[in-house]
């Protein structure tokens, strides 16, 4: 959090940094622990989350047991809010936050301030080239990539997918699958990281 603090004591007007981990990697937690040490009005943290395609366009476009794999956002809209909190300062900025209760996003629930000076990008896909993602990492001025030893990932991993209403069974088996085939495309990109953290 230091890197933080002394972006804000410095002088340029606004930083984005990107944080990318695998699915379950504690990218939560990292984002959890910012929110506790700074103002919202300064940091702004915008989770990629907010991005998934509806439901509805994912049974449409045959994508649904897939949800959260790297063709499963749009990301083009994503990218666009990306490069505008980047380059128009002088105005705030909205975006949708998911919500694992209800598998869906809820429009205009964050916000990034006029006022804020850093801002925090938490995803799976940011420094990817792939399925459209080429253009999010050369806006971020930092790339952090969470390291942890992927067996107490997993274990995490499934955790969640039973808290938020998968059986045992199902959780493991979407954790073991379509979870960690997007584990293993995310890990292609981790050389781009300009810090590690280790969770």
């Amino acid at each position: 959090m230091a890197e933080i603090a002394a972006l804000l004591d410095g002088s340029k007007p606004r930083t984005i940094i990107g944080i990318v981990g695998k699915p379950g990697a504690g990218k939560s937690t990292v984002v959890a622990e910012i929110q506790k040490q700074f103002s919202p009005e300064e940091v702004a943290i915008i989770p990629m989350d907010g991005y998934h395609l509806s439901n509805d366009e994912l049974i449409q476009l045959n994508r649904r047991d897939r949800k959260g794999a790297p063709d499963t956002f749009d990301v083009e809209v994503f990218t666009s809010l990306i490069a505008k909190v980047k380059n128009e300062l002088d105005q705030e900025h909205t975006f949708p936050i998911f919500h694992r209760e209800i598998e869906a996003s809820k429009a205009d629930e964050g916000r990034v301030s006029i006022k804020a000076r850093v801002i925090v990008i938490e995803g799976n896909y940011l420094f990817s080239d792939e399925h459209n993602w080429s253009g999010v990492f050369p806006l971020l001025d930092q790339s952090w990539f969470i390291e942890i030893d992927d067996e107490v990932r997993m274990q995490r991993l499934i955790a969640r997918h039973i808290k938020y209403g998968k059986s045992p069974q199902e959780a493991e088996s979407w954790s073991k699958g379509s979870d960690e085939a997007n584990a293993k495309f995310i890990a292609k990109t981790a050389h781009k990281a300009q810090r590690i953290i280790k969770l």
